[in-house]
């Protein structure tokens, strides 16, 4: 992947990760991973197009990996993981007291498969939170 691609999936995100929120501000020793929403292994044709892309701290995008669905504990069944592209972030997650809610069976499974709520992000998104005024940084988290 070239730089001009990484550098505007980057930009495009905000430099947040697209899935849990973080900002790269806040873990500014781990650089933020371009990773393919859905894996190469799955996938046929340009596998650099940004519109397959994303910007995933590294947790998420450990986590993540080559998983395209997870289980929902509610539901009980199979279903798609959050896809940036086309999945409002709004419409399956909130954020409150630093985690990270499953509002939909869709943020449910992602938000579990991520392990977004691990206690260690936790902890970061309340410190960025806190070291951070949101009218001087444009975070809304």
């Amino acid at each position: 992947m070239d730089a001009k691609t990484r550098d505007f999936v980057r930009q495009r995100a905000g430099n947040m990760c697209e899935y849990c929120g973080i900002p790269q501000q806040a873990t500014p020793f781990i650089r933020f991973h371009v990773e393919h929403i859905i894996a190469r292994q799955h996938r046929e044709g340009n596998h650099d197009d940004p519109a397959g892309l994303a910007l995933a701290c590294d947790r998420c995008n450990a986590f993540k990996g080559p998983n395209l669905s997870s289980n929902d504990t509610v539901a009980h069944g199979k279903v798609d993981l959050f896809h940036p592209r086309f999945d409002d972030w709004d419409q399956h997650f909130s954020l409150a007291s630093g985690r990270i809610k499953g509002l939909t069976d869709v943020g449910r499974a992602t938000a579990r498969l991520l392990n977004m709520n691990d206690d260690r992000r936790v902890e970061l998104r309340l410190s960025w939170k806190a070291e951070n005024d949101e009218s001087a940084t444009g975070q809304t988290f």
